[in-house]
This record gives structure tokens, sequence and C-alpha cells, in this order.
């Protein structure tokens, strides 16, 4: 009777050995199949997310553009130009050197051609210093669409006023040799997922090889 009952013991934990080992197995299996499941779901929303920050970083909406402002209903877009520092260097709103500037306004709406535009432009943000005026383009009509002039600027803030006859100004704010924190923020952005989605793969992959080394293991 005594062995019978101690068979029965036996045979009970080797079954529940049996059955745990199975159910530790299945478990590890259902995790590795989890961590699958989520390095391919990374993977999937990387190939996602960076086409759509590039996007976001350099294929905009034309109104959406830096270089484009609304004057008078129409649209027109500054570009700067330093030669003497970079032969090929075309800038809009940041401008990494001191010295003279070349400065074209496209007016890209036709109906800006036939009135009389002038452009200003003052140190610093208030537009209405004219005290501040380092440059001054008296209002003219630019049948070919495009208006130049040429400014010396040093080191700092100007803001460039456009004002066409009839209608309130615009302006943009232009950066001399000034760190544009927002812009070096947007220039991070990519690189910095790439290294966060690819940091996140690693680790579930380690835990992944971990976890089948324990397994292996177990199982001698």
């Amino acid at each position: 009777m005594t062995a019978m009952f101690l068979a029965v013991v036996a045979f009970s934990v080797v079954a529940g050995m049996m059955h745990r080992k199975r159910w530790s197995v299945s478990r590890v299996r259902h995790t590795q199949m989890v961590r699958r499941h989520r390095v391919v779901g990374m993977l999937a929303a990387l190939t996602i997310l960076l086409p759509a920050l590039a996007n976001a970083h350099g294929n905009v909406a034309i109104e959406e553009d830096p270089c484009v402002r609304r004057v008078g209903g129409s649209l027109v877009h500054f570009n700067a130009y330093q030669p003497q520092n970079e032969t090929k260097g075309q800038y809009c709103t940041d401008i990494p050197g001191e010295g003279d500037t070349f400065l074209v306004l496209d007016l890209m709406d036709p109906g800006l051609r036939n009135m009389p535009v002038s452009v200003r432009i003052v140190r610093g943000f208030n537009d209405t210093a004219e005290d501040q005026t380092v440059a001054y383009w008296p209002p003219a009509i630019h049948p070919d669409g495009v208006a130049r002039g040429e400014a010396k600027l040093d080191k700092g803030l100007y803001t460039f006023i456009i004002t066409p006859e009839g209608f309130s100004p615009s302006s943009y704010l232009l950066r001399v040799q000034q760190l544009n924190y927002s812009a070096i923020a947007r220039q991070a952005m990519v690189p910095l997922t790439v290294l966060l989605v690819l940091g996140l793969i690693g680790y579930e992959l380690s835990k992944s090889k971990r976890l089948r080394g324990r397994t292996v293991q177990g199982r001698l």
C-alpha cells in the first residue's frame, strides 16, 4: 500500500513537472512570438515614419515654405546670396555670414508686378523704427517679377519689410550668424527617431536571445 502511494506521488510529481515544463516552453514560445511581433511592428512603424519625417522636413506645401509670404493676397518668395562667402549658397531667413548680401524677392503672382512695391530692411524686430533702417528700396514696378537689392548685414537680427502700394506690409525675420534652434531640432528629429527605434529593436532581440538560451539550458 505504501509502495503504491509512493508510486502515485512520484507519478504526480513527474506529471506536474512535465506539465510545468510544457507550460514554461509554451510561455517562452508565446513570449518570443510577442517579441517578434513587437520587432516587426517597430520596423513597420519606422518604414512609415521615415518618409513622413522626410516630407515634414523637406517636401512642404508652397505656403508652408519659410521663404514664401503672402503680401496683399499674393505670394512672394525671398532668397539671399553671399557669393563672397559661398559662390552657390542660397539662403532664406537664416544667413550664415556677415557682409555684403544680395537680396532677391520673387513676385510670384502677376498682380504684384503691376503695382509699386517698396522694401525696407531694419535692424531688430521693430518694423516701424525707420532710424534702424539699413537698406531701402523705394516703390517701383517690377514687370519681370523680381525685385533686387543689396545690403551690408552685420551679425544680428533684421526685419525685411515688403509693402505693396495700397496694401498692408508683410515681413521676414532675417537671422545673420544666429543659431536657429527650431531648425536644428527638426534636422535632428530623423536620426534621433531612427536611433531610438533601432535601440528598442536591439533590446527586444537581445531579450529574445537570452530567453532562447535559457530555454535550451532548461531542456538540457
